[in-house]
């Protein structure tokens, strides 16, 4: 990526001011703080500066301006983020998107809404569902999280068990490419002719444009849902209850597995009423016609008996469902009442190696002296550990992020991924070298360089060093003059 400058990016700022405004363009610095970080707030970057966009025109003023002086920018929407791929650069711009929040267009005959980026998630659901739909994908933050990130992440939640990720609900996005362009890759259509681009585009996580509309899927309202709570004694016991249930060819729309520590986070904070002495607890949503519905549920209750759950717990209505979900949905803030600090990790593996690898989590916190909750989407293998620790304590920093990388590579030990649905962003890209080769990362960066060639989209995320896209793709030899002046660190 060229490198900017002071110089540049102050040439940049004048331009912006002149072309939006000046209440547009923030430069204040302790206004600019603000956006120094998203979800995960152990990163920090003050942005060079911020430009908050009204529509897409504003976003591809702005870009057009970062690429006729290669200063680097960076979309932000809610800032919901966990892996830091909002994370501002410093001599870049930061475009937030949260100011665009039109439901453009939601065309209920053909089961398609066109959003703006800044549309939160849940806010689609609600527009749509007194017409009997909704949109599908559910990240535990889809009250406050906005659709154009759930697209840059690819973000998955509860339900996306049975409903996939966001990845199988958009059909269309309007993009402002590197250099400024505005195109438009699919539409309504289910399956659009040509190269998929859209696949490469959901999950790109930024590094390939900025997303200024979104068509997605709109998801019929279940006739039919059951929601149930299995305590068990033992995580082994939670967790062959779930390959029970996925063996015998049930597929609910959710389950969710937490353990003691979890449990006691939640309890602390929103008192949801788990059953005493649990060491784990699955929650379990069942959804569709009501015949199917309610031979699944006895299926499902036969199942966790089976497997050793001493109480099942059945919702009897709405408000004992939301309850139910309260615990689960609850638990990532929750840790805060029984901890000060915490690390949120993301990493997947197969079903049935959920009962051998959760042991081998808890070996690797004892051994390091870190507590570490459990809370996860138990029903595809995605796991998100939340790693306890004081940061006030002399290396329990170093301690908690040692614990944190070895359950990313207990992951791959067994055969799963480095994220499930929280992205690579910044703080994973290190991570990349252990689960792909360098002909894959030298594959995945010509994509990159093919959209970007400049390297100024959300440069430093995704991929572990920076690479110019003018090197061609292969092996090399000598240090990287990146890597030797000290820009670049190689892992």
């Amino acid at each position: 990526m060229p490198a900017s400058t002071p110089a540049s990016l102050d040439v940049v700022i004048a331009e912006l001011i002149g072309e939006l405004g000046p209440e547009r363009v923030i430069t204040d610095r302790q206004r600019r703080r603000t956006y120094e970080c998203d979800g995960l707030a152990a990163y920090r970057v003050v942005p060079g500066v911020v430009v908050l966009a009204q529509d897409a025109d504003d976003v591809a003023a702005t870009v057009r301006t970062c690429a006729r002086h290669a200063v680097p920018f960076v979309a932000r929407g809610s800032g919901t983020g966990l892996s830091g791929g909002a994370l501002p650069h410093s001599e870049g711009v930061l475009v937030v998107m949260s100011q665009l929040r039109t439901i453009r267009d939601a065309d209920i005959g053909n089961q398609r809404a066109v959003v703006d980026p800044g549309v939160i998630n849940l806010q689609l659901t609600a527009a749509t569902s007194p017409e009997g739909y909704y949109f599908a994908p559910d990240p535990s933050s889809q009250s406050v999280c906005s659709i154009g990130g759930n697209v840059a992440e690819n973000s998955g939640g509860a339900h996306c068990l049975k409903y996939g990720f966001t990845t199988n609900h958009v059909t269309g996005v309007d993009l402002v490419t590197p250099a400024g362009e505005q195109v438009e890759i699919g539409g309504k259509a289910p399956d659009p002719p040509g190269y998929d681009l859209l696949g490469a585009l959901v999950g790109s996580e930024g590094t390939l444009g900025i997303v200024t509309a979104a068509t997605v899927r709109l998801t019929r309202l279940p006739q039919e849902v059951r929601t149930l709570l299995a305590a068990f004694r033992t995580m082994d016991d939670a967790g062959a209850a779930t390959s029970a249930i996925i063996a015998a060819g049930v597929i609910p729309a959710a389950i969710e597995m937490m353990d003691a520590l979890a449990i006691e986070a939640a309890e602390a904070a929103v008192h949801c009423d788990y059953p005493a002495g649990a060491g784990a607890v699955l929650v379990v949503e069942l959804d569709g016609p009501s015949p199917d519905v309610a031979g699944e549920f006895d299926d499902v209750v036969r199942l966790c008996e089976e497997a050793g759950s001493f109480e099942v717990r059945v919702a009897a209505d709405d408000d004992e469902r939301a309850l139910i979900w309260k615990g689960r949905k609850s638990a990532f803030a929750a840790v805060g009442r029984i901890s000060p600090d915490y690390i949120v990790q993301d990493g997947v593996i197969p079903r049935t190696a959920l009962p051998l690898v959760l042991r081998q989590i808890a070996a690797l916190g004892e051994s390091a002296g870190v507590r570490v909750a459990n809370v996860f989407h138990a029903g595809d293998g995605n796991l998100h550990p939340l790693v306890l620790f004081d940061g006030a304590i002399e290396g329990a920093v170093d301690r908690a992020e040692e614990v944190a990388g070895g359950i990313l590579d207990l992951c791959l030990e067994h055969g799963g991924s480095i994220t499930g649905e929280h992205g690579v962003g910044a703080d994973k890209a290190k991570h990349m070298p252990r689960m792909f080769t360098a002909d894959d990362l030298e594959t995945m960066q010509a994509v990159r360089c093919a959209f970007d060639p400049d390297g100024i989209a959300n440069p430093g995320k995704v991929f572990p060093t920076p690479r110019l896209c003018g090197e061609q793709p292969g092996r090399h030899q000598g240090a990287h003059p990146l890597a030797e002046s000290g820009v670049a660190e190689v892992f």
